[in-house]
Parts: structure tokens; C-alpha cells; sequence
């Protein structure tokens, strides 16, 4: 890394921590200033907020290694919670600004009342603010390994005296945290891969500490500010590292980029990946790889299946901390829109020319693993001094976005519903001061902190843990999201979800076993086999087994939860109605309407009004991604559709022909600033 390079990055670095003391005085009054930024965000300004969040640095590795080993269709398992955002934007997003709570936890309260509430408020809170809150920010971290390691040679740059202790200590643990490849006992592995993972334990520290400084410092206006401006480096890097790629002599071009392709993954001998380069391109199902039902079927329920279908988490955090009604829905769909049309159109060529640049010769080098490197490889290789240091500001500036929130985040549940809920209300019975609350949340986020780093030294031998965890939240969204729609649904019938998925998770797991012999050994002694069984009825691949997992854990847990609240006595009407009127939820709540001197009708119809909406809305979103991303890359129309320019041209028309639509759905109502 030059001068110039250290110098951009030493220049973000200075930037974030301004950001954090320039807030720290207004956050520290109370909790609702340091977790919300006392209601005070503009739309957009949230939305971007959302957008840098999601930018998080392993993400573009994981695209590449999607797309280069099953082609852009692959991609849709992301772009399809773009369903979920506007779901948020266009139905919930007023309701959780209104419900004013500071945690999804605290909600749980409000809406069911019961001394059931209590119990799924405390589930909650160690549960997302814990156990999944830092477990994704441990797999984010080792993420970002894999970007700091050809980098951040700290060997290099310090002296043996302060480098030797991290390294002895790193050797000491026995967990090498570096981004080589698994090579058996660790006691037997080379002094350089103990060295790059020295470098590693460093880099992480190091951001960690710029990171923990303005968050934990500014609270959430300090993350946001400086989200924003780590939203629009990475656009930025992410344009520039597009542009020297995609005319990099082996690529020739954007206009011979699918033409390369093709010269490389013909349809009669696509190579080591066993991919075309149509499958590759191809937008739709008709032309990609390996489409199955079950895929089909997790992509038409993912969106809901997932514990963040209804905005749970920092999505609903950043909505409440909006200053209208008008502006959480905007937050929502910037977000979208920037997700999943502005990120991709940038990454799909991008990924594509890596894929070229850098194509596989052998079977290993098509592995996914080995696929997503190559971004880093991009950068490391390809980039001239200033863009490599505008590109790896921008990586950690991504990096950055994802551990600002996840902290801050975490601490909304350490310290509302852990601490002021349950150990000072529910048994030190007194009220602490404001400012005492503001000091635990800044305290809490260095615990977050090091849980996380202990379970980032763990993660190669919990990898389990880890898909336990994601089934876990497939159990959860439905009911997540009926609870605003229909009075019915009880704290019991939360409960009820979650305890079925924490059921249903190991045995889902266990019921897939291999079943068919070894037909060969690949590279590396790696065997090959043909698929696995589910529950001995479906014999299907490692990826169909995980879509089966899914489809199974929703649809069974979700019955769980209904059937619980049917079965249990109703929430005492008093509390729904105090409920219904400040939150104001859509849908169907008849009896408490009408307790409320309210008309039922008009909850049904802002429901049917919002649905169109984020119909409306998907399909421009969708529309001008097919469009423009098949116009873009070179993208085959649907194998019934013989006119790829025509196929191109409809969907952006559709795309644009449909703004106004869902743009009136969404604004053309009352702006609440009130309440």
C-alpha cells in the first residue's frame, strides 16, 4: 500500500471520529437522543443509512462467488428482501414511528400487555441483542480478513517489540484467523500464516477501535452521518474499480464483455464451473442454472421467512428515529432502491470482469470460496496507487457501517430492556437518571465487543451454529408481521414461534444425511458426491436440502404461532386498544376499532392500499434491474421471448412507467409529524 493509499484511508479514519465528537454532547442527554437521534432523521438520510449497512464488506465477495459459480440468477436470494423493505416502507414503517418505543424488544410490551410480553421482551433482547447481534458481527469481522490481509502488513510496518507479544499471543490461542485455506492441523501450519493472522487480529483492533470511538461517542446521528458518507465512497470506489476492470485488455469492453464470456463458458464446454456463459447472464429462471421448485419456492417466501420481515432490528431503529411519517416511508424506499437497483447495476459487470480476469483453470479455482478472493485480488492487482486507497477506504468504510450499527444496535437491548426493563425496574425497583442510561450504552458496546471477537475465534468450528442460527430466523417472520395486521395474535403465539423453530432447527438439521457413495475425489483429496437425502423421501443437492430446511421451518413454526394465539386467551382489550391508537396498525382489527371509536374499514383499506403499494413498487424495482442490468451485462431474454433489445426495452418501461404509481400509493396520504 503507497503513501497516497494510507493517506485516503488515514483520511476517512479522521473524518469518523469527527463525526463522533461532534455528536457526543446532544447524544448523551437520554437514551432517545443517543439510540434515535431524538426522532430528528429526514428520509433519505436514513434510507442511505440502511443502504451503508447493508454495503457490508463481505457482501460483494459473496456476490462475486454467487455468480461466478451459478450465475446472476443466484443473486435473486438477496434482491428478493427487497419484498420485505417495501413491505416496511409502504405498511409499517408510520406504525413503528408511531408506536414511539426505542426497541423492536420494547414493542413486544406495548403490543401484547401480558406477563407473557415480559418474558418475550427478555427472550428478545438476549436472543437478537446477544446471540445473533454477535454472531453476525463475528462473521463480519472474519470477513474482513480477507480484505485486510494483503493489505494491512503490520509485520512490516511496526517494530519486532510490538509486533511479537500479538503474534505469541495469536499462536498461543491456536486459531489462526487468516483467509488461507484449511490445511489441517493448525499446530502444523507455516510461520506466515500465523503471521498474517497477527496482521489480522491488529487490522480488526484497529477498526474496531476507530469504529467503537464515534459510535459509542455521537450514538446513532454520529453512525448515520457518518453512513452517509460511507455510502456514497463505496458508490464512488465501487464505479472506479468497475470502470478499470471492465476495460481491462482481457475484457475488452462493457460491449465485449458477454462476448468474452461466451468465447470462455460456451454452452458445449462451459469449463470448470459447469456454467454457460448464458446461465451465467441470465436474469430468469428459463436460462439459468440449476432452478428447481424448492428454489422457486424459498424465493417466493424468503422475503417473509426471515426474522427481519417486518423491519425487526436496526431497519425498524432507523424508521422510528425519522422525523415524519412521510419520511419513514422514504427511508424505506431509498433503501430499496439504492439495495437493489443502484448497488447492483455496479457490481454485476464488475463481478462479471473479475470473472474473466481471473478465470478458472482447474475445478478448485472454481470453488466459491476461491471466487469471492478474487475481489480482493481485483484490488490488490488491478488498481493503480489512489484507487487502490479509495477502494480499501471504501471496503472499510463498508466494514465500518455494518459494526457502527450492529454495536449500537446490541446496545439498545443491553441497556432499555436488559438493564433500565428488568434490573432496575423489575428488581432494583427505581427509575435511573438519563445520562446514567446514556453511560451504560456507551459501557456495553465494548462488551459487545469482545463476545464478538471470542465467537470470531470459533467460527470455523461452529459453522453449524451459524446455519442453526439463520434457520432459526425462517421460523419467525410471518408471525412477526401478522402481529400488525390482526389483533389474534398473542405474546404466546410469538413465544410459540420461536420455541418451534429452536425445536425444529436440530431435527431439520439432522433429517438431511448423505446418501449417495463417493464417485470421485477432487482436487485437495475434496470427495465428490451426487446429493443427500431429505428425511430419507427427497434425494436432492446440499443447496436443495437448505431450501427444503427453510420451507419446512416456515411453514410449520408460522402454524405454531397462529395456532398458539387461537388457542390462548386473547390480550386484554384495554391494552390493544392503547396499543392501536398511537400505533395505528393496518389490517384487521375489528373489535378493537371499533372499542376505540375508530372504523374497522378504514384499517383494511390503508392495508390493501399499502399492498398495492409494495406490488407496485417491487415491479418497478424489478423491472428496472432486469432492464437495465440485461442491457447492461448482455443478458439473454427468457427463452420463450426471442427478442432480447424488445425484452430489455419493456422492462425499463415498466420500471418507469410505474413511479408514479406506487409514488402517489406512498405520499398521497396525511404527512404525520405528530405523535
Amino acid at each position: 500500500m503507497s503513501w497516497i493509499d494510507a493517506a485516503i484511508v488515514f483520511a476517512f479514519i479522521l473524518y469518523a471520529a469527527h463525526a463522533g465528537l461532534r455528536s457526543r454532547a446532544i447524544a448523551g442527554q437520554n437514551l432517545e437522543e443517543y439510540f434515535l437521534a431524538g426522532r430528528s432523521l429526514p428520509g433519505w438520510k436514513a434510507g442511505c443509512s440502511m443502504a451503508a449497512t447493508q454495503f457490508a464488506a463481505d457482501t460483494p465477495l459473496l456476490v462475486t462467488g454467487l455468480v461466478a459459480t451459478a450465475g446472476i440468477f443466484a443473486v435473486w436470494r438477496l434482491w428478493i428482501f427487497g419484498v420485505a423493505f417495501l413491505l416496511l416502507g409502504f405498511l409499517l414503517a408510520a406504525s413503528w414511528r408511531r408506536a414511539r418505543v426505542l426497541t423492536d424488544a420494547e414493542l413486544t410490551e406495548l403490543r401484547y400487555g401480558s406477563q407473557a410480553a415480559a418474558w418475550l421482551r427478555g427472550v428478545k433482547a438476549i436472543y437478537f441483542g446477544t446471540i445473533f447481534n454477535c454472531t453476525v458481527l463475528a462473521w463480519v469481522l472474519l470477513a474482513a480478513t480477507r480484505i485486510a490481509e494483503p493489505f494491512l502488513l503490520w509485520n512490516e510496518w511496526l517494530p519486532a517489540w510490538a509486533f511479537e507479544p500479538v503474534l505469541s499471543l495469536v499462536t498461543a490461542i491456536g486459531s489462526p484467523i487468516s483467509a488461507v485455506p484449511d490445511l489441517g492441523d493448525p499446530t502444523t501450519w507455516p510461520p506466515d500464516v500465523w503471521v498474517s493472522s497477527a496482521n489480522n487480529v491488529l487490522s480488526i483492533l484497529a477498526i474496531i477501535a476507530v469504529t467503537t470511538f464515534y459510535s459509542t461517542t455521537g450514538g446513532l446521528r454520529s453512525v448515520v452521518r457518518t453512513d452517509v458518507a460511507q455510502l456514497a465512497l463505496m458508490l464512488l470506489a465501487t464505479l472506479l474499480f468497475t470502470w478499470l476492470v471492465v476495460q481491462h485488455e482481457a475484457v475488452g469492453g462493457l460491449r465485449a464483455l458477454p462476448e468474452r464470456l461466451g468465447e470462455m463458458f460456451p454452452a458445449s464446454d462451459p469449463g470448470p464451473a459447469g456454467i454457460s456463459a448464458d446461465q451465467i447472464l441470465s436474469f430468469v429462471p428459463s436460462m439459468a442454472k440449476d432452478v428447481t421448485l424448492a428454489l422457486l419456492l424459498v424465493l417466493a417466501i424468503q422475503w417473509i421467512a426471515q426474522m427481519n420481515a417486518d423491519g425487526t432490528g436496526y431497519l425498524a431503529q432507523r424508521t422510528m428515529a425519522c422525523r415524519s411519517d412521510r419520511d419513514a416511508k422514504q427511508a424505506a424506499i431509498v433503501f430499496t432502491l439504492a439495495q437493489i437497483v443502484l448497488r447492483s447495476l455496479l457490481w454485476l459487470p464488475l463481478v462479471l470482469g473479475l470473472l474473466i480476469v481471473f478465470a478458472p483453470e482447474t475445478p478448485q479455482e472454481a470453488a466459491a470460496a476461491i471466487r469471492e478472493r478474487t475481489y480482493v485480488d481485483g484490488i490488490r492487482d488491478l488498481l493503480p496507487a489512489g484507487a487502490k486507497g479509495i477502494m480499501l477506504a471504501a471496503m472499510l468504510a463498508a466494514l465500518a457501517s455494518t459494526v457502527d450499527t450492529q454495536i449500537n444496535w446490541g446496545s439498545s437491548y443491553w441497556t432499555n430492556d436488559l438493564f433500565h426493563r428488568f434490573i432496575c425496574r423489575a428488581w432494583l425497583k427505581r427509575e435511573p437518571k438519563p445520562r446514567t442510561l446514556v453511560w451504560v450504552a456507551r459501557a456495553a458496546n465494548p462488551f459487545i465487543l469482545v463476545i464478538a471477537l471470542v465467537i470470531m475465534t470459533q467460527l470455523s468450528s461452529i459453522e453449524a451454529a451459524w446455519q442453526l442460527v439463520l434457520l432459526l430466523g425462517a421460523g419467525m417472520g410471518v408471525v412477526l408481521v401478522l402481529r400488525w395486521l390482526w389483533w389474534r395474535i398473542t405474546a404466546w403465539g410469538e413465544l410459540a414461534s420461536i420455541a418451534a423453530s429452536a425445536v425444529l432447527a436440530p431435527v431439520l438439521l439432522l433429517g438431511v444425511q448423505d446418501v449417495t457413495a463417493i464417485s470421485g475425489v477432487g482436487l485437495g483429496g475434496v470427495e465428490i458426491r451426487h446429493g443427500v437425502s431429505f428425511f430419507g423421501f427427497v434425494e436432492v443437492g446440499a443447496r436443495g436440502a437448505e431450501e427444503w430446511r427453510l420451507i419446512v421451518m416456515a411453514a410449520l413454526s408460522t402454524a405454531a404461532g397462529v395456532g398458539a394465539s387461537l388457542l390462548s386467551r386473547g390480550e386484554a382489550m384495554e391494552g390493544l386498544v392503547a396499543f392501536y391508537e398511537r400505533a395505528r396498525p393496518p389490517g384487521f382489527w375489528g373489535p378493537v376499532a371499533e372499542a376505540a371509536g375508530a372504523d374497522p374499514r378504514a384499517d383494511r383499506r390503508r392495508l390493501w392500499r399499502g399492498l398495492a403499494g409494495v406490488v407496485v413498487c417491487s415491479v418497478s424495482t424489478f423491472a428496472l434491474l432486469i432492464g437495465l442490468g440485461s442491457a447492461l451485462v448482455g443478458s439473454p431474454a427468457p427463452a420463450w421471448f426471442p427478442w432480447r433489445s424488445v425484452w430489455n426495452a419493456l422492462m425499463i418501461g415498466i420500471g418507469v412507467i410505474t413511479v408514479p404509481l406506487w409514488w402517489k400509493l406512498a405520499f398521497s396520504g396525511r404527512d404525520r409529524r405528530a405523535g
